[in-house]
């Protein structure tokens, strides 16, 4: 495979806890990321899920230098990015853009929709001269399927798909290599989610875009994505491609994930068997030794107390092989194949 564009090697966020009022002092730190590593190819899709407060936004965050990262490195095309400041950085961001996740807090309500999606040029003039303005707005309006005559309109105008599509438009204005998704059809119906994702893809096509595509419903990532990634109270548990991880999940919490997935077709429910994990997720500010997962894990031993899984390729060899971040990841793989 090619040399990634994105490279994240043993990335790490805390915020720290302190105490007091005018003589702070810190007494611990939330782990909201803690040692994720993974790649994104050119003109690939990287999925990432789990559960609320796992570390998917600060993620997302980090990686667009949103928040500063507490350790760790962000290399774009092999220059490492996470502590850049200044010019450097707003020339790397013109190659990396997010699209959020809630479209009616993402747009200013008091600009016009020409005003929102213009605004990158204000500050990266070079990518359209002042008089082609209107006309690369409006173009853009167009290839996310909207009326450019809608330019002086506001976004209370808009429905929240259409909403959607500008704060995509907008993420599109710099012909950005990279796009995050942070979660962005969560806040949208199901048919609109549809025409979302469609126009997503149709646009990945179109200008040969990567993309990183955070969200909660494994069904659309499973649609969308070339590889998953499922994160776990800051740490990334299991990583593999879309085959892989829903046809030979091996980490015990992906398997609980994916046995939630509604099925449409009754028939495809008989033999499977549904996961219910115990306890709530721990804080990310104390996290459990060992495995963080041991807590509400039903196979957990005395070692995953102990000893931290690294997230890595079993022992067996195979199609179904991926990185996984269990003691008995390989074990399991075993099962499988008997089954």
């Amino acid at each position: 495979m090619a040399e990634p564009i994105l490279e994240v090697r043993n990335l790490v966020k805390y915020f720290p806890l302190t105490q007091g009022v005018l003589f702070k002092r810190q007494i611990g730190a939330v782990q909201a990321v803690d040692g994720i590593s993974f790649e994104l190819h050119k003109g690939e899709t990287l999925g990432i899920v789990g559960e609320s407060g796992c570390g998917k936004s600060t993620l997302a965050k980090v990686l667009m230098s949103l928040e500063r990262a507490t350790a760790g490195e962000v290399l774009f095309k092999g220059e490492e990015i996470s502590r850049l400041k200044g010019a450097a950085l707003k020339a790397v961001r013109r190659n990396i853009q997010m699209v959020f996740q809630d479209p009616y807090t993402s747009l200013n309500p008091r600009m016009t929709v020409g005003d929102i999606i213009g605004e990158p040029f204000e500050i990266h003039p070079e990518v359209a001269p002042k008089g082609d303005r209107r006309k690369a707005v409006q173009d853009l309006l167009d290839v996310v399927g909207l009326n450019p005559e809608y330019i002086n309109r506001y976004p209370h105008q808009f429905s929240g798909g259409q909403r959607q599509r500008i704060g995509i438009a907008r993420g599109l204005a710099l012909k950005p290599e990279i796009i995050i998704c942070d979660e962005p059809v969560s806040a949208l119906d199901v048919s609109v989610q549809a025409q979302v994702i469609n126009l997503l893809e149709q646009l990945q096509g179109e200008f040969d875009l990567s993309y990183m595509f955070i969200a909660h419903d494994l069904s659309i990532v499973r649609h969308i994505s070339d590889r998953v990634g499922v994160m776990y109270l800051g740490k990334m548990v299991e990583i593999g491609s879309d085959e892989q991880i829903y046809e030979h999940a091996t980490h015990p919490y992906t398997q609980a994930l994916l046995s939630a997935v509604p099925v449409p077709d009754p028939t495809g429910r008989e033999g499977r068997e549904r996961i219910i994990l115990s306890g709530d997720i721990p804080s990310p500010a104390n996290p459990p030794s060992g495995c963080r997962f041991r807590t509400r894990c039903w196979k957990a031993e005395e070692r995953c107390s102990t000893e931290l899984p690294l997230l890595a390729v079993p022992s067996l060899e195979g199609p179904a092989a991926h990185e996984s971040a269990c003691h008995f990841a390989a074990e399991r793989e075993v099962e499988q194949s008997a089954a």
